[in-house]
């Protein structure tokens, strides 16, 4: 079903997508407090915590993250202390991704936040409203609800 959007940036999809992208990151960045994360690096550590030593290809299966952030997002995790990077033992081509003590400690304080933003972004709809709207994101997104992975 096609929306007519031309000449209003507020009926605009991307635009509102990207708004509430930004809105996300305001609120994260404003609640995290202390907690030295991104939005994305939360997702990227809490990815290797459900499986360690994730290769950064799974990585980008498992978040959806294209394959040059991951890379850069893993770097930048590796200078903070928060994951540990090894080249793997049946194929040395690639990397297996874990988490460090420091990293489950960052993981573990920006959780509560990260659900917290979750509530405040979603305090205006309706439960049923919510299932929905994750419903409608997740197939936009082409995010799998059953398995948790993109679909290409």
């Amino acid at each position: 079903m096609a929306t007519e959007t031309h000449g209003d940036a507020n009926q605009c999809i991307h635009h509102l997508l990207h708004r509430a992208c930004q809105l996300v990151h305001e609120l994260f960045v404003h609640k995290a407090n202390g907690v030295d994360l991104t939005p994305r690096q939360f997702a990227i550590l809490e990815a290797i915590s459900k499986d360690e030593g994730l290769s950064q290809t799974a990585l980008v299966e498992r978040t959806g993250v294209d394959r040059s952030t991951v890379a850069n997002i893993t770097r930048r995790l590796l200078r903070k202390r928060l994951v540990t990077r090894r080249r793997r033992v049946r194929d040395e081509r690639t990397y297996a991704v874990s988490l460090t003590p420091l990293g489950r400690t960052a993981l573990s304080r920006a959780a509560p936040i990260v659900a917290q933003v979750d509530q405040l972004l979603l305090s205006a709809l309706s439960p049923q409203d919510v299932r929905q709207f994750m419903n409608d994101l997740m197939l936009i997104a082409g995010v799998s609800s059953e398995r948790g992975i993109r679909q290409a």
